[in-house]
């Protein structure tokens, strides 16, 4: 099997994956056996990445307790609501100190980062400065001092990407996440340049399900389109149903509903006098519900997420059946163990080209069924702008409208805009909120450039265009869904 990662720590998180599937195609799953593949990838020879092998192997069995639904760490309580964990032997390799001297210092006789420091930290060592970090208070004014640029801030990927502060530091310099402000967006996992922070696989679970006699039905996100090399949506779609699933719908059918749902609550917030925030993104509703309570009460849309609606829908036509949601979000994780979620398990697009390498089955080779397809409206929410237009389309085929949108594109961007309208700051009739810069095709598991995704979108939905949210709805009828989050299905 090749590489499907340039990046070596998700490539091994990918390789274990594929294993787990394996055992569990074979039914003999056992984490002795998996454990004992993860040893293989690691050089007996000498290290690759680490200060040694046995480093190498701690932060491999690591990895394989996430990739099979366990704590990283075994001696932590399990707690699965926790989808991001920090993998303790991978936090390792960054620069511990904020402030650095670097190799830029000529050891002037200006001496301008000693008179600038207030607490002594600075001092003039044999070859260049230096700093007294026990004195240190991080305050910047020798970087600001130094007319050589030879001393460098230099943040921990994790803390910088982190839009709510949930990153910190054990006594040990281990990286921590509070998980009580904790929105489960991903952006530390994605901008952790060693692995060392990664999500809780149900990968395990949702296998079991499809080796059961109950039926099980996959809803994938409208990002899954583009996903793969040469392979169009139908493809896609259709080598899923191969793994087991009774039928693999587009979540976009109930990205339309929402548009419509959602139209109607923007009417109502627009009579009010008040903005209203969009559902979609689960990390920017739960940046909004845990760091912004009084606007989630207020100001926050009501519908349920396209995935929850779609999910409710097919809980309501086939009860006894299992969903399992398949996307680049690892928030919507969490989202589906909220009491009243109709979707059993989530499983991310990693996983899902894993599940699809065990089982032997390429979507490029698929031959895909013809099938009804929702809007591009409800495939477009894949984009950053594409939940706000299809709102405003939805009004505009009320005849209604226009409606004025902020687009919050990226997790520090939504807290902005957030802190804009607490304060009263912010003037627009809708706020949508994406976590993900450049919307869920940015996701932290997508599998392909974002950029390549989106062209790829637009070619295949050309033929596409015409159809409305309302010809949709049409076909797929939500009348009888119960599309208040608030409210079991």
């Amino acid at each position: 099997m090749g590489n499907m990662f340039q990046n070596d720590s998700r490539q091994f998180k990918f390789d274990i994956l594929v294993e787990i599937c394996r055992e569990v195609k074979e039914g003999n799953l056992k984490e002795s056996n998996v454990q004992k593949y993860a040893r293989q990838l690691v050089s007996v020879s000498g290290p690759r990445f680490r200060c040694c092998v046995y480093k190498e192997r701690e932060v491999l069995r690591q990895r394989v307790r996430l990739a099979m639904g366990e704590m990283a760490n075994d001696i932590q309580e399990h707690n699965p609501r926790q989808i991001i964990q920090v993998i303790d032997a991978a936090c390792d390799g960054c620069t511990i100190h904020k402030i650095r001297v670097t190799d830029n210092c000529r050891k002037c006789m200006a001496k301008s980062c000693m008179g600038s420091c207030r607490f002594g930290a600075m001092r003039m060592g044999a070859h260049r400065a230096e700093i007294d970090y026990d004195k240190c208070k991080e305050c910047q004014a020798c970087v600001n001092a130094c007319t050589y640029n030879a001393i460098v801030v230099t943040e921990r990927p994790c803390y910088n990407a982190c839009p709510v502060q949930a990153i910190s530091w054990d006594e040990n310099r281990i990286a921590q996440i509070d998980e009580n402000i904790c929105i489960n967006c991903g952006q530390c996992e994605a901008a952790c340049p060693f692995g060392a922070i990664e999500d809780i696989s149900w990968v395990v679970p949702v296998q079991t399900l499809l080796k059961m006699e109950t039926p099980a039905y996959a809803i994938v996100a409208p990002s899954i389109q583009g996903q793969f090399d040469n392979t169009s949506l139908p493809q896609i779609l259709k080598a899923i149903e191969m793994l087991g699933f009774k039928k693999c719908y587009e979540v976009a059918i109930g990205a339309d509903a929402v548009a419509e749902y959602e139209y109607r609550e923007l009417k109502e917030h627009h009579e009010q006098g008040k903005p209203m925030t969009t559902s979609c993104c689960p990390g920017f509703v739960n940046m909004l519900k845990i760091h912004f309570p009084e606007l989630y009460e207020a100001n926050k849309s009501t519908t349920v997420t396209p995935m929850m609606a779609l999910a409710r829908k097919l809980k309501k036509e086939h009860p006894e059946a299992g969903v399992v949601f398949i996307g680049p979000c690892l928030a919507k994780k969490q989202e589906a163990m909220i009491e009243v979620s109709a979707v059993d398990y989530v499983m991310t697009y990693e996983e899902l080209a894993a599940m699809l390498i065990a089982n032997e089955i390429n979507p490029e080779d698929v031959v895909a069924d013809a099938d009804v397809a929702p809007s591009n409206y409800g495939r477009n929410f894949a984009v950053t702008s594409g939940v706000a237009s299809a709102v405003a389309q939805a009004a505009k085929e009320h005849g209604d409208g226009p409606y004025t949108t902020v687009l919050a594109n990226g997790a520090k961007e939504c807290k902005k805009q957030l802190t804009l309208l607490k304060h009263n700051r912010f003037t627009a009739d809708i706020l949508e909120g994406m976590c993900c810069p450049g919307g869920c095709i940015g996701g932290p598991a997508c599998i392909s450039d974002p950029l390549v995704v989106k062209g790829r979108m637009i070619k295949e939905n050309l033929p596409n265009k015409a159809k409305t949210i309302t010809e949709s709805l049409d076909h797929f009828d939500f009348d009888e869904v119960n599309m208040d989050v608030n409210s079991k299905f």
